[in-house]
């Protein structure tokens, strides 16, 4: 299996939205009781890490933020992972940004899938995360989650990226959609799938 890897610059978004919403001194208090490095507090140094130190960072801190909301972790990182969504497209790629300008002039029942593979992009590309259809709807695969190393039993873990796949929805169709995350690699399946109502 190949190394966990993260994208440094979503790493750097997720932390800055993370400081809004827990407030950056808890969040401080937080990362000195779970012993995290303080360097990780600052978005800009956690931008520059590697791939495989991002995935790193991002569990842990996921894990932390877990344990300091409890029952109200899922909501909070749902919350994060929309916000995410907006501060991924505004530190994208020219191209990718390009492509964003694309999808919004897009007839509205194609923007959702193309703002699904644009996300699929800023995730780890082609061959890690991947759109398709099944039947009237749409289905985002993710086979590299860096959170699937992590214990979860039987939940799932990937509350961000259905937070930043909500957020995508909205953005490109101007309403919120239905989506539920289907499998899970931290529940011990193969891949991370998302469902996405699209059909009637």
């Amino acid at each position: 299996m190949s190394q966990a890897s993260f994208p440094p610059t979503l790493l750097r978004g997720f932390i800055e939205t993370a400081r809004e919403v827990a407030e950056p001194d808890a969040l401080a208090a937080l990362f000195k009781q779970h012993s995290l490095p303080e360097a990780w507090l600052d978005p800009g140094a956690a931008g520059r890490l590697d791939a495989a130190s991002a995935a790193g960072a991002y569990v842990e801190i996921q894990r932390a933020l877990r344990v300091y909301f409890g029952r109200g972790a899922r909501g909070t990182l749902l919350r994060i992972g929309r916000i995410l969504w907006a501060k991924a497209l505004d530190t994208a790629p020219v191209g990718i940004k390009a492509q964003s300008r694309i999808v919004r002039g897009l007839p509205a029942n194609l923007r959702p899938k193309a703002a699904l593979e644009l996300l699929a992009k800023l995730l780890g590309g082609r061959g890690r995360v991947n759109v398709h259809t099944l039947d009237l709807d749409l289905v985002l695969v993710d086979r590299a989650s860096p959170l699937a190393a992590g214990p979860h039993g039987d939940d799932s873990a990937c509350y961000v990226t259905l937070g930043l796949i909500q957020g995508a929805l909205s953005w490109a169709a101007g309403h919120e959609m239905d989506v539920e995350e289907t499998s899970c690699r931290a529940a011990g399946a193969v891949t991370c799938e998302f469902r996405i109502k699209t059909g009637g």
